[in-house]
């Protein structure tokens, strides 16, 4: 499980305290992650889970789209909030390649009573986000991306598609574990490239309202404006 860039162990342990407790799916989503091994620093931690469901609740989401879903925390998280919001009206759309890892995913969902809820799209996010816009362009409450860095730019671009005005979209990992700030990393390394030149791009567009946060591993966060 990932944790929040700069935080120690004492303070990490605080803000978790702080905020409310997880729901038993939630909380068993996690666990089992982490016992996966090394592979589970791809979860998000417990604090981005609780600010996820603060935006959703922020922007009033009905409808997200999650790329990058791994074993569902972030989606449950998400749809927890617009579950309470809107019921069975609220809908998320989850895209990712891994049967296996999402395959992980439904059980905590389906504890939750939220499986009917979330749709997994498999296969390239390129693809299955075309075919998203195909079907829901304009009409998307929030997006949150968590995948392969340099497809970043791509799915921003997708996301304003299928956002409404006053939309939200998130992208994690965007401090990577602070290299961004290293520009002997960001030339060497193609993913830190790729999340340096999406900030640069997301600061300077004047489709949306920005903000760069240092939650977790740093979350980016944009509106689409009118």
């Amino acid at each position: 499980m990932s944790s929040s860039f700069g935080l120690d162990a004492r303070l990490t342990a605080y803000v978790r305290n702080a905020n409310r407790t997880e729901t038993p799916a939630l909380q068993r989503c996690r666990l089992e992650t982490e016992a996966m091994g090394s592979v589970s620093v791809m979860q998000i931690s417990p604090e981005q889970g609780a600010f996820l469901q603060m935006c959703a609740r922020l922007v009033q989401a009905r409808t997200a789209v999650e790329i990058g879903v791994f074993t569902g925390y972030s989606a449950l998280a998400t749809m927890l909030a617009m579950g309470d919001m809107h019921g069975p009206a609220a809908r998320l759309y989850g895209c990712d390649i891994s049967d296996d890892y999402t395959g992980r995913a439904h059980s905590y969902w389906q504890e939750a009573g939220l499986d009917g809820q979330i749709e997994l799209r498999i296969g390239d996010a390129r693809e299955t986000l075309a075919g998203l816009i195909a079907e829901i362009a304009g009409s998307v409450d929030m997006v949150f991306i968590d995948a392969d860095k340099t497809g970043y730019d791509a799915y921003y671009e997708a996301a304003l598609q299928l956002l409404r005005p006053g939309g939200l979209v998130l992208f994690d990992n965007v401090l990577w574990s602070g290299s961004v700030a290293d520009p002997e990393r960001c030339a060497a390394d193609a993913d830190t490239a790729a999340l340096k030149a999406l900030a640069d791009k997301i600061r300077d567009d004047a489709r949306v309202d920005m903000a760069f946060t240092t939650i977790g591993d740093g979350i980016l966060m944009a509106v689409k404006r009118d």
